[in-house]
């Protein structure tokens, strides 16, 4: 059981339910890492009853177990880049992505990225966490993106992404007329080399399945909201390819119009999931952004 007004992001704080050794309680019931158990061991960060114990050791119903979870910080440069927080508590944080910014620093693009924002973000509030980003979005994809404060809540939100718990919801805006109310896409994805970007559907690759259910029909166009049971590099886009309905804007696998819009028509528009240690039902939802709204309107 959490002590829920015990939780800092850098300290948690969980009551015994039953006779358990420490290692046992780590790993079952906080989803701790094996490798962040070395650490602790190493670090002698986990304690009982305000002592350190070993993971070994014997823990009784009843006892406060207490882990120390400070990391030092990335080493992104903090920028003022006025991007959208949705959500901040000691283990997250929820973003609002724009088109054309890209996630995290590559190079080719070093800086300007949602790594730097949320960087200023957290030093502004004195938080010297460690971040790292759950779940990433092409440069020229809006919407949701999920950044852990630690190890832990990094961890077990990838843990629960890989395992189908969250649910991720997107739309999108697709060339043609897609006739089925609905549908699901289970077809396997394929890199064909390790140096293409692009790819494709071929039974030599990773099970995907995408499902898809129709929200508007407009000139030669649809609207899509599109859930992801599994999460493949470019999925969406290559799913929507296949089934004869490419994403509007997109250069890769769709239809590119640059009067309509000038990248590809695909927003991560909601997200739920449980959080990392409380276990509280977490639902966010990113509006459309400008560029979108207005490609509907011109396809009316």
């Amino acid at each position: 059981m959490f002590k829920k007004e015990e939780q800092r992001y850098n300290l948690m704080s969980y009551i015994s339910e039953e006779e358990l050794t420490l290692k046992e309680i780590l790993l079952d019931k906080l989803n701790f890492s094996v490798r962040s158990l070395s650490k602790m061991k190493k670090n002698r960060s986990v304690f009982v009853n305000g002592k350190y114990k070993k993971p070994s050791e014997k823990v009784l119903e009843g006892d406060l177990i207490e882990v120390k979870i400070e990391e030092e910080m990335a080493g992104f440069e903090p920028q003022d880049l006025g991007i959208e927080i949705l959500y901040d508590d000691f283990d997250l944080i929820m973003v609002n992505k724009p088109p054309f910014m890209v996630v995290h620093p590559t190079k080719s693009h070093f800086d300007n990225t949602i790594a730097n924002g949320v960087t200023y973000h957290i030093t502004k509030k004195g938080e010297p966490v460690k971040i790292r980003f759950v779940n990433r979005l092409d440069m020229n994809t809006s919407g949701l993106v999920v950044v852990a404060k630690n190890a832990y809540a990094h961890h077990t939100l990838s843990t629960d992404m890989g395992e189908n718990k969250v649910e991720k919801t997107y739309i999108t805006v697709v060339k043609g007329i897609v006739e089925n109310e609905e549908g699901t896409i289970d077809q396997p994805i394929y890199r064909t080399s390790e140096d293409s970007i692009k790819r494709v559907v071929d039974e030599r690759g990773q099970r995907s399945i995408t499902h898809y259910k129709v929200l508007e029909r407009l000139n030669e166009a649809t609207v899509l909201e599109v859930k992801l049971e599994t999460g493949r590099t470019h999925q969406i886009r290559v799913h929507m390819d296949y089934i004869g309905h490419g994403i509007i804007g997109d250069e890769l696998y769709g239809y590119v119009d640059e009067s309509l819009i000038n990248r590809q028509a695909l927003h991560a528009y909601s997200l739920e999931f449980n959080q990392p240690r409380t276990k509280e039902k977490l639902r966010f939802e990113a509006k459309l952004p400008k560029d979108m709204e207005l490609l509907i309107e011109r396809l009316k």
